[in-house]
């Protein structure tokens, strides 16, 4: 009984004065990984329009159904975007949301963005339902508008090219 008593000392002694592992979260954040996926934003162009062009293609990879978008047609005299649609209605469920990023891949402008940002409490689940305003609003606090997020990555690329690289590679 005194070994085992003289063992837990010992071991408590060591680690006591061993470094600490623990980070201390609020002051300090650890660096997330260069593929993390967090809260969605609407991006827009250099001169104030939207690059969401309603084409609802979000809405449908989305697998958790948390993205809804209604497009309603672009007036020519005050366009909300480039294209003869936009988006008049754009919410995103984040209750509802899995973080997949296969929106983000089926957008054909890159208004749609998964940011760093993965501080999502609220206090209520009403609040949890992004609009358009907020995404945007996102957007303007701090997001980023990077052209190609992530050059180097290419884990996701289209058949196509995957078999033309094979084929490449056979002939050769």
């Amino acid at each position: 009984m005194l070994r085992e008593l003289a063992v837990g000392f010992e071991t408590t002694l060591k680690n006591f004065f061993a470094p600490k592992v623990t980070i201390p979260y609020p002051e300090q954040k650890k660096p997330r990984a260069q593929g993390f996926r967090g809260l969605h934003e609407l991006r827009r162009y250099a001169n104030g329009l939207e690059m969401c062009v309603g084409c609802e293609l979000c809405q449908v990879a989305c697998p958790a159904n948390a993205i809804t978008v209604q497009a309603a047609e672009n007036d020519p005299a005050n366009p909300h975007s480039p294209g003869e649609r936009y988006a008049y209605e754009y919410r995103i469920d984040l209750l509802r949301c899995i973080f997949c990023g296969l929106c983000e891949e089926a957008c054909p402008t890159g208004a749609l963005h998964l940011t760093q940002e993965f501080e999502l409490s609220e206090t209520s689940r009403k609040s949890l339902v992004y609009g358009r305003d907020r995404l945007v609003r996102a957007a303007r606090s701090g997001g980023s508008v990077p052209v190609n997020v992530y050059p180097d990555f290419r884990g996701h690329r289209p058949l196509a090219d995957i078999q033309a690289s094979e084929q490449e590679v056979a002939g050769a």
